[in-house]
């Protein structure tokens, strides 16, 4: 179930970091699933003794080959019933790319603005959940305003 936070939840395990990393012109990263064949956030399973940023950072890395900066804000929560663990969602600034080595999970990206993203993820899966990430995320990072960009 996804929720809107603006703290962290600390009543069951978080497994899974997202982010939804922007560019300095505001524009947003999203990546290329090829098995599922959906455009998605940026995230995964957190590793071991890994912090929340930790596991952040690695997941940016081998999914896009993006460095992102410290600053880093939570918006949403998933909460995963069958294992009763969170993911925990990251509005993110990208700091830089990086050329990736061989073996990372990179599948390609892309970068568009908010309202193109949402658009193409209701084209590809119609998807509610990852239209309201991305909605929120766009809100917070100034790109979409508060009523009427839900499309």
């Amino acid at each position: 179930m996804l929720k809107f936070i603006k703290d962290i939840p600390n009543d069951f395990p978080i497994a899974g970091v997202h982010c939804v990393p922007v560019l300095e012109n505001g524009n947003l990263l999203m990546v290329w699933d090829r098995e599922e064949q959906v455009l998605t956030t940026i995230g995964g399973r957190l590793e071991n003794s890994e912090s929340l940023f930790e596991g952040l950072k690695r997941e940016a890395i081998e999914e896009a080959g993006i460095i992102l900066d410290d600053s880093i804000v939570p918006f949403a929560s998933w909460f995963w019933q069958e294992t009763k663990s969170y993911t925990i969602f990251y509005l993110a600034k990208i700091k830089k790319f990086i050329e990736m080595p061989d073996g990372f999970e990179k599948t390609g990206y892309i970068i568009t603005n908010f309202n193109t993203a949402i658009d193409m993820i209701k084209k590809i899966e119609g998807r509610g959940e990852r239209i309201e990430i991305i909605n929120k995320a766009g809100i917070l990072a100034g790109q979409l305003k508060e009523v009427g960009n839900s499309r």
